[in-house]
């Protein structure tokens, strides 16, 4: 009777292990996969082992045939043998959707991770990664990819074959420009390509239609952008001048030098209908975001005054350093989901 009870026992704990559809064991100092993976938990859908000593992601892990997402961030992953033989091969690629890999050793995407075809979400963040290979374009279930905080150079062309990819990350790179064919990828909403090295972006980025966040910040086009933009104080030359000219106050020929007649000559209106100001050489440049055959947001240069003076079809109505952010009348005529987020700070 003692044996069949702890007979009993163990068959209701093996039965509550196989029927385990999350395992989580991050922080556990472990080496190597337990081995008990390898028959124990055949129904397992996650499974977290972040935070260890991992070096490799043993055969245990070819037999988890419902794996769904496999969280590895921050281990010491990154050599030649980090996943088993036959991954390609196995149920993982039709099961495995999520794959977090960030905070490892990766110096390159591995070959075995491009064949995983019912992968959604991809994240290589924080590793040593110097370049995304051209079969990238073999995931085309991937919605989700992160690969900031590495050393890459260039995005390949390839990139923009991703149907369903919604968030591009790209930031904390070396990337120095940006392919056209990234105009491919008609269900992307969030791009971030915040510092890097980037100089210009290519006018097709203008296709990205569905594009609800681009982050910009900390690249030489946006410190040279924001460098220009920057508003010296008027000389008491150019106040005396703008107080004539806004106040009307008469004046001939003959009562000022002929340099001063020239200098009041050049007055420039400000453009803002409710302001009256004008300006000589001090002005404030400002960005002015422009619907273009109600498809296009363009942005177009114009000039106020002084950094006070708002403008009612600016889109940056009280800042000039926070107009990507601000709501203005131009853009209350817009559909919400046309709306497009420009982060440049």
């Amino acid at each position: 009777t003692l044996e069949s009870e702890l007979e009993a026992r163990g068959e209701e704990r093996r039965g509550a292990r196989e029927a385990l559809l999350r395992l989580l064991l991050p922080h556990n100092r472990l080496v190597s996969l337990p081995r008990a993976l390898g028959s124990g938990f055949p129904h397992l859908q996650l499974l977290d082992v972040s935070g260890n000593a991992l070096t490799a992601l043993g055969p245990e892990l070819l037999a988890l045939r419902g794996l769904r997402t496999l969280l590895a961030k921050n281990n010491r992953l990154g050599g030649p043998g980090a996943f088993p033989k036959g991954l390609a091969q196995s149920p993982l690629c039709r099961s495995l959707q999520v794959l977090n890999l960030s905070g490892n050793c990766f110096q390159e995407v591995p070959t075995s991770l491009l064949e995983l075809r019912a992968l959604q979400t991809l994240s290589l963040g924080g590793n040593q990664l110097q370049s995304i290979p051209a079969e990238i374009e073999n995931l085309r279930s991937l919605e989700c990819l992160y690969l900031g905080g590495n050393f890459i150079k260039e995005i390949p062309p390839e990139l923009g074959n991703l149907p369903s990819l919604n968030y591009l990350v790209l930031c904390d790179n070396k990337i120095q420009s940006v392919p056209p064919q990234l105009s491919q990828l008609h269900s992307l909403r969030s791009l971030s390509l915040h510092n890097n090295l980037l100089t210009y972006l290519p006018r097709e980025i203008l296709n990205l239609i569905h594009l609800e966040e681009l982050s910009l910040r900390g690249n030489p086009l946006v410190v040279r952008f924001v460098r220009d933009l920057t508003y010296d104080p008027p000389t008491l030359l150019e106040l005396a001048a703008r107080t004539i000219k806004i106040r009307n106050i008469s004046y001939t020929p003959y009562d000022l030098p002929g340099n001063l007649l020239r200098y009041l000559s050049l007055a420039s209106n400000c453009p803002n209908p409710k302001c009256g100001g004008v300006y000589f050489d001090c002005c404030v440049r400002q960005i002015k975001f422009v619907d273009f055959c109600g498809k296009y947001r363009l942005p177009l240069m114009h000039y106020l005054c002084s950094p006070e003076c708002s403008s009612p079809c600016s889109s940056a109505s009280h800042s000039s350093t926070s107009q990507s952010e601000s709501d203005s009348e131009d853009e209350a005529s817009v559909a919400a989901h046309r709306m497009q987020k420009v982060l440049l700070g």
